[in-house]
């Protein structure tokens, strides 16, 4: 391209007679009007200045029409027409940018071309300038391509508008699709890496980081760290541009960091990654505390936008309630894993008894099972425990074990207790309530002294255990329950049934495994075990130095007859942990509660006078003793404190033969 040797001609906005219909206005209105009404139905601005472009050409008879922007270099957006000139004249549109004027160039070659460059002067497209070639364009043009370029100029900056306005619509809907998919996350660490990858996708970025403010070690953590061995990175809270944004709660947008004195470059170095730019927020909780920032890296196209900066800022919102929230319910599960494994370890079958070793083989098996379990036993012998520990090792371990003394409940009360009642349903009843039932959902509910309940009852309980459904009193709606029954009792319930007083079909229902408890008598092997663990169990919460028993006290524990089984012993031991004043448990702390008369059954009578009283206890003594060893004569010695020849001659003294009988 060779311009001419006579100067161009200049025109600004102000000299535009616009006003004045002569010289073609009208067309160079309806023009205008064409311009702007095509900006209506366009989406985006380089689609917008590819439909108006052929009107502008059309209406000035140019050969060609562009608009080229000076981004510093320059670009052609869009264009229109063919190009017969050389090279594109950007030096005349930078002139024309520069004196913010249109200017018009008669061209020496190609010969009788001309060239017409006018600034849009907008906001929307910094730096863009209208350029239009012809054979048929003059100087005269210069008003309709001035109107023209102001035309579209506010036809760019409403599509710009539209443009932006849909992008953030998309943005929002993709914030939207994020914050749903990052609820279903229920660890932190996925969690941080789901987030990161989607912002990459959302801010068309390279990277991403989300840093947790660790406040008490003074230190930032980023997951997912790209490039670290790990995955994560650990930086001080008050290094680089991350830790500024954490120091002052505000934002921040770099374009160049390798210019910027805060720019931390070890990172990158320890890496070998080149951070060209990065747009750092930072987050905070619900009540506005700061938790951490979100960092987006090197922006795919260009540089990080005002729009970028909104769209993280939705991002780190969503963020910041999807980490506490996760946050909590990790805190939670661990409380409540911690919570299962203090019951669970608590929930012990203590002994070695061949009883008790084929108790907890029978717990192992049913614990896995969905199975009704009726649990029989003398008061004491541990049946709630049982129940635990078929609940703590089965599948609903995570859900609630609710234990119900059916005894204990007035029957008047006992269908609110079990099923629950609606607000108002009677006079007391001024809340609506769930029963138990509902409570123990997804768990098991231990129903003990089930044998005290009366037939009523009975009949309500057995029609929820078939049905698998309650309904509140005073309600009509039924709940659908998922739970597992343990029933107990201490009642010969097969007795109960043949004197009707307790119903068959009910008794059927709950004992589809029936487990009978070994009394106390019946397991003496496991006297000591359990009164140990009874005592360190104890003497922990009494915070003091776990005590010790005597040969003496071991001896005096196992010729008791333990008539209140596991739970006489360990409240036993719970009084001796507590109030024994020594370090050893001596004889004389267990007498006050092992008495003779506690172990006999000899009330004072005419029929005996104190010396047959006195070989009648020494010989039922030693019959228990000889029972608690099964027979063994020589432990039974040692727990007598004879020796065993003198044991046979004291049985022989009191008429007993060596099986200890009379």
């Amino acid at each position: 391209m060779t311009l001419a040797a006579n100067p161009p001609r200049w025109m600004t906005w102000r000299e535009l007679p616009w006003l004045s219909l002569s010289g073609g206005a009208g067309e160079t209105i309806q023009l205008c009007d064409r311009l702007l009404h095509t900006a209506f139905s366009a989406d985006d601005t380089r689609g917008y200045l590819r439909g108006a472009l052929p009107e502008v050409a059309t209406e000035l008879s140019a050969q060609w029409a562009a608009v080229a922007v000076r981004t510093p270099s320059w670009t052609l957006p869009a264009e229109c027409g063919r190009q017969s000139l050389d090279d594109v004249p950007y030096h005349c549109a930078a002139d024309a940018l520069d004196r913010e004027a249109a200017g018009f160039w008669k061209l020496e070659h190609p010969a009788s071309s001309s060239l017409i460059a006018v600034p849009l002067q907008t906001d929307a497209l910094p730096g863009a300038v209208l350029l239009l070639t012809g054979r048929n364009l003059s100087a005269d043009a210069l008003p309709q391509a001035l109107a023209a370029a102001r035309a579209l100029a506010f036809g760019v900056s409403h599509a710009n508008r539209q443009e932006r306005h849909g992008r953030q619509v998309k943005r929002l809907r993709t914030t939207l699709d994020i914050a749903s998919s990052i609820a279903s996350v229920r660890e932190t660490r996925p969690l941080l890496e789901l987030i990161a990858e989607e912002a990459t996708r959302l801010l068309e970025c390279d990277r991403a980081s989300i840093f947790v403010w660790d406040r008490e070690h003074h230190q930032l953590v980023a997951v997912p760290a790209l490039g670290v061995e790990g995955g994560t990175l650990r930086l001080p809270d008050n290094r680089g541009i991350v830790g500024e944004v954490i120091q002052s709660g505000e934002p921040d947008r770099v374009d160049d960091p390798y210019n910027d004195a805060r720019f931390d470059k070890s990172v990158d170095e320890s890496t070998g990654y080149t951070t060209r730019n990065l747009l750092c927020y930072p987050m905070r909780d619900v009540d506005g505390e700061l938790i951490g920032a979100f960092e987006v890296i090197n922006k795919t196209d260009g540089s990080f936008t005002s729009d970028d900066e909104e769209s993280l800022t939705h991002l780190a919102q969503q963020a910041a309630i999807a980490i506490l929230n996760t946050r909590e319910r990790e805190q939670l599960i661990r409380s409540q894993e911690q919570l299962i494994e203090q019951v669970t370890q608590g929930v012990q079958i203590i002994g070695e008894s061949a009883a008790i070793a084929g108790l907890r083989a029978t717990i192992e098996r049913l614990a896995a099972t969905e199975l009704p379990v009726l649990l029989l036993g003398s008061s004491g012998t541990g049946k709630e425990v049982v129940a635990q520990a078929l609940h703590y090792r089965g599948p609903r371990a995570k859900h609630p074990f609710v234990a119900v003394n059916c005894a204990a409940i007035a029957e008047t009360l006992l269908e609110s207790e079990l099923f629950g009642h609606e607000k108002g349903a009677f006079t007391d009843a001024h809340e609506s309530r769930p029963g138990k039932f509902e409570l123990a959902e997804g768990g098991t509910i231990f129903l003990d002294e089930i044998g005290d309940m009366s037939l009523n009852g009975q009949a309500k309980l057995l029609r929820v255990l078939e049905q698998k459904v309650v309904t509140r009193v005073g309600g009509s709606q039924p709940i659908p329950i998922n739970v597992r029954v343990i029933a107990a009792t201490n009642a010969n319930l097969a007795e109960k049934v043949r004197v009707k007083k307790f119903r068959e079909d009910l008794y059927y229902r709950l004992s589809v495994v029936t487990q009978q408890l070994p009394s106390l008598a019946d397991r003496p092997d496991d006297i000591i075990q359990l009164a140990e663990h009874f005592l360190k169990q104890f003497c922990a919460q009494a915070r003091r130095k776990t005590l010790v028993l005597t040969s003496e006290a071991r001896r005096r524990l196992q010729a008791h007859s333990w008539p209140g089984n596991v739970r006489e012993l360990r409240n036993l031991m719970e009084r001796v942990s507590f109030l024994s004043q020594g370090d050893k448990v001596e004889v004389d702390d267990l007498a006050f509660i092992l008495s003779p008369d506690r172990d006999g059954d000899l009330e004072p009578s005419a029929d005996f006078g104190l010396t047959e009283a006195t070989k009648k206890f020494q010989q039922d003594f030693i019959r228990r003793s000889i029972k608690r060893v099964r027979g063994n004569m020589s432990e039974a010695a040692k727990l007598l404190g004879l020796h065993r020849s003198n044991l046979y001659r004291k049985m022989r003294q009191l008429e007993m033969d060596e099986a200890g009988e009379e």
